[in-house]
């Protein structure tokens, strides 16, 4: 069990299994696309604008470049250590990220009601008007993009950016969590397809971005992402169930 948490943080397991939900969230987008359902998740948005900036355009380039960079990580990481790839590893991670996703809900929503003495949830907007389709390849998106975005690139950068204005290393993480974790529920309160502002739902979505952070930083990307799109999957066929 040791070895099964150590290795399944590495590239050679992470980035290889949030590969089929690359290719589900890619595939289910184009499914959707049409003049009144051609959309994507707000993440993905933003790295695609940010990648086109630097000239890179269009779906096949855009994931192309996920693509390259991820198999550059994996293949510098076997030339120093060839981790053994087994099926039942994968599964297994796919098995934890659903326990995970179960219980996910449970554990912010208690943290959320402890720390505003049991204010309720507003109900919710936007997204939740769409379709049951587009609402499940806009949750594998989040999944992994946002995880992408707010966690491998925000907290791992700011992370990186506060130590080297001279802030103590676990100091520099946990302002990085912080404030990863304060943008990732301003994010969903911008955009078309925003949700209502209101504190409850702000505090909650606060407490999961630093959940998340956790579960990167503890088991790595992989686990993270295949959670945050469990969880969101899981939210939207039982509200709609």
């Amino acid at each position: 069990m040791r070895d099964y948490f150590r290795i399944t943080r590495k590239h050679s397991y992470s980035l290889l299994f949030v590969l089929p939900l690359l290719l589900l969230y890619e595939v289910g987008a184009w499914s959707i696309a049409g003049p009144t359902s051609g959309m994507r998740n707000g993440a993905d948005v933003l790295l695609r604008a940010a990648l086109s900036a630097g000239g890179v355009q269009g779906t096949l380039a855009f994931a192309a470049v996920i693509l390259v960079v991820g198999a550059a990580l994996v293949a510098l990481e076997r030339r120093r250590e060839r981790v053994p790839l087994r099926a039942p590893v994968f599964a297994g991670m796919l098995a934890e990220s659903a326990g995970y996703a179960l219980l996910f809900g449970v554990v912010v929503g208690t943290l959320t009601h402890w720390m505003l003495g049991g204010v309720r949830m507003a109900a919710d907007g936007g997204v939740d008007t769409l379709p049951l389709r587009d609402q499940i390849v806009l949750s594998l998106g989040a999944g992994l993009y946002e995880e992408l975005l707010f966690r491998v690139l925000l907290v791992g950068g700011l992370a990186l950016l506060f130590a080297g204005l001279g802030m103590r290393k676990k100091n520099a993480g946990i302002a990085a969590a912080l404030l990863a974790a304060f943008l990732f529920s301003a994010f969903h309160y911008i955009g078309p397809y925003a949700y209502p502002l209101e504190l409850q739902s702000f505090v909650f979505r606060f407490v999961a971005g630093l959940a998340f952070s956790a579960l990167f930083l503890l088991r790595g990307f992989g686990i993270a992402a295949w959670t945050h799109a469990l969880y969101d999957v899981f939210l939207v066929v039982l509200r709609d169930g």
